[in-house]
C-alpha cells in the first residue's frame, strides 16, 4: 500500500515554510510528519502537493492507497482508525478530511472522487499543524511520541562516562558522542541522533532531539521543547526551538518559540525577542490575508523559512516572520515581515535576485556535499515568482 500525504488548505496558512515543501516534510518532534507515518504504517511515502513541487516531492499511486492530510499527526488512535477504513471510505473530523483509501483507478482522480463517498466521523484528540508556531507549540507533543516509537525498537547506546546524565530517559543511536556535559532527562526524554556529537560543556534538559549527523558546540545552553534536524550546527542559548536542517546557529545568541527552515545561517551574537515589552498578545504576518494574525500567544520568536541568512549582531522583534531566500544584515530591528528574496535591514530593503541567491546556495550545498540541481532551482525560481506581491522596494 502506498501512503500519500496530501496537502490541504493549511499549506497556505503555513507560508512560507511550506513554499518549499509539502506540509507533510515539515518536522516536528524527532521525525518529519511523513517520516512518522511511515514508521507507524510501514509504506512507501508518497505526496500530492503543489505542481512546481512534485518533481522533488513524488506522486506515485499503486493498487492499494491511503490518502493522509500532511497536517496531522499519528497517535495509536488515529493509527487504529486510519488503519480500520475500508476502499472508498473516508474519515473526517468536521470540515477536516484526515484520510481516506482507494484503489488505483479512483486514486487518480482524488480531488474528484471524495465528494460523496462513505464518511466516518474521528471523535478522538486530532494533532495538526496549521499555523507556524505550531511546529514549535507543539513539538514537546510530538518528541515525546517520537521518542516512544524510535527507543522502543532497539537498545540505546552508551555515553562516555565524563557526561552528567540526570534519570535514564536517554536514547543514543549509533555513533552519536558526547563529552564533559549535563544532559537532565527528569523533566522530558532526550534522543541523540546518529553521528550526532554534544561538545564539551554543554547543558541540556529535555524533551531534546538533537537529529542525525549534527553538532552542540561547546557551553551550549539547550533548554526544553527543543529539536535540531539533522546536518545542523548549534551554539549559544536556546529554547522551545525548531531547526529542520542543514541549518547553523553556530554562535552565542539567544534563539526561542521559534522555527527556522532548512539552509539558514544565523550569524554570531544574534538574538530574536520572543515577549513583547507590554506583554500583548503576539501577531505574525500571514501569506493568504496580507495582514498581521493575531497568535493568541504572549510567547513567539522568529519564524525563518529556508535558505535565510542573517548578519552578526541582528536583532530580531517578537514574532518576525522572514520568508525564503531573506538575507537581512544591519542595525536596529529589521522589520516583523521580512519579505522572501529580500536582501537589507531596518535602513532599506532591496530584491534579493534569484542569480545572486542561488550562486551563494550552490556553494553552501557543496560545504555539506550535496548537489543544487535544477530542481532546486526551479523551486527557487517559482517562488521568486509566487512572492513577488510581498515586495514593495
Amino acid at each position: 500500500m502506498t501512503i500519500i500525504l496530501f496537502d490541504d488548505s493549511v499549506r497556505e496558512s503555513l507560508l512560507p515554510l511550506t513554499f518549499t515543501r509539502p506540509v507533510a516534510a515539515l518536522r516536528v518532534g524527532i521525525l518529519t510528519i511523513a517520516e512518522k507515518w511511515a514508521e507507524y504504517l510501514q509504506g512507501d511515502i508518497a505526496y500530492l502537493t503543489a505542481d512546481y513541487l512534485q518533481e522533488k516531492f513524488r506522486l506515485s499511486i499503486s493498487s492499494q492507497n491511503i490518502f493522509i492530510n500532511g497536517s496531522v499527526c499519528p497517535d495509536d488512535a488515529l493509527l487504529e482508525a486510519v488503519s480500520g477504513l475500508r476502499e472508498g471510505e473516508a474519515l473526517r473530523q468536521n470540515d477536516v478530511l484526515i484520510a481516506v483509501k482507494f484503489n488505483e483507478h479512483d486514486a487518480r482522480d482524488f480531488h474528484l472522487n471524495i465528494a460523496g463517498i462513505k464518511t466516518i466521523n474521528y471523535t478522538s484528540d486530532l494533532t495538526r499543524i496549521v499555523y507556524p508556531e505550531d511546529v514549535f507549540l507543539k513539538n514537546e507533543t510530538e518528541l515525546r511520541r517520537d521518542f516512544k516509537l524510535l527507543s522502543g525498537k532497539r537498545p540505546s547506546g552508551n555515553l562516555s562516562s565524563t557526561n552528567t546524565i540526570l534519570g535514564d530517559n536517554i536514547f543514543v543511536e549509533e555513533g552519536a558522542v558526547a563529552e564533559c556535559s549535563t544532559f537532565n532527562t527528569l523533566q522530558g526524554p532526550v534522543y541523540l541522533g546518529k553521528n550526532s556529537e554534544v561538545w564539551e560543556g554543554c547543558m541540556i534538559r529535555g524533551a531534546f532531539a538533537l537529529c542525525n549527523n549534527s553538532q552542540v558546540k561547546m557551553g551550549t545552553k539547550i533548554y526544553p521543547k527543543t529539536t535540531i534536524g539533522p546536518y545542523c550546527r548549534v551554539g549559544g542559548e536556546i529554547n522551545n526551538a525548531v531547526i529542520q536542517g542543514y541549518s547553523s546557529k553556530g554562535h552565542e545568541g539567544y534563539l526561542g518559540n521559534s522555527v527556522i527552515g532548512e539552509w539558514c545561517n544565523i550569524g554570531a551574537d544574534s538574538n530574536n525577542s520572543n515577549l513583547k515589552n507590554n506583554y500583548k498578545e503576539v501577531k505574525l504576518w500571514d501569506y493568504s490575508t496580507l495582514k498581521y494574525r493575531n497568535t493568541g500567544l504572549q510567547f513567539c520568536g522568529l519564524i525563518m523559512a529556508d535558505h535565510s541568512k542573517c548578519g552578526i549582531n541582528t536583532m530580531f522583534n517578537t514574532g518576525t516572520v522572514a520568508g525564503v531566500c531573506a538575507n537581512v544584515f544591519g542595525a536596529g530591528f529589521p522589520p516583523n515581515f521580512v519579505p522572501d528574496f529580500s536582501w537589507g535591514g531596518q535602513q532599506k530593503m532591496e530584491t534579493y535576485f534569484p542569480e545572486k541567491a542561488m550562486e551563494t546556495i550552490g556553494r553552501v550545498f557543496l560545504r555539506r556535499n550535496r548537489i543544487f540541481d535544477d530542481t532546486e532551482k526551479q523551486i527557487l525560481a517559482k517562488v521568486f515568482d509566487l512572492t513577488k506581491q510581498y515586495r514593495n522596494f
